[in-house]
């Protein structure tokens, strides 16, 4: 299951989308995994869900993402699958030798 941090689309910023409204996640969240009681793997995709779900936090999206295996095995953190990042893909090349092979390994593994 796919699960968006909000329900509805915020419109647009400066810079992009503006933020997930942030009374969504509240609000269903919690009802929406209720009805999903077999989870054996979340990908945080990107900052506003890892900042909902990660206690303890680094302050960065690279961080975090490095430490990807102190939220193993409930949660992956991972960079949002945006255009705009691009040049983090192309400035962090562990992430793709890394990372990426051991989500494939592990999604391959509970198929």
């Amino acid at each position: 299951a796919i699960v968006p941090m909000g329900f509805c689309y915020p419109g647009k910023g400066n810079s992009g989308d503006l933020p997930p409204r942030k009374e969504c996640a509240p609000t269903w969240h919690k009802k929406i995994l209720e009805q999903l009681p077999n989870i054996e793997l979340t990908l945080l995709i990107g900052q506003f869900s890892q900042q909902y779900y990660l206690t303890n936090k680094p302050k960065t999206l690279t961080q975090t993402v490095q430490q990807w295996q102190d939220w193993e095995p409930e949660f992956i953190p991972l960079p949002h699958p945006s255009p705009r990042n691009t040049l983090w893909l192309k400035k962090n090349p562990w992430f793709e030798s890394e990372v990426v092979p051991y989500i494939q390994q592990r999604v391959h593994s509970m198929l």
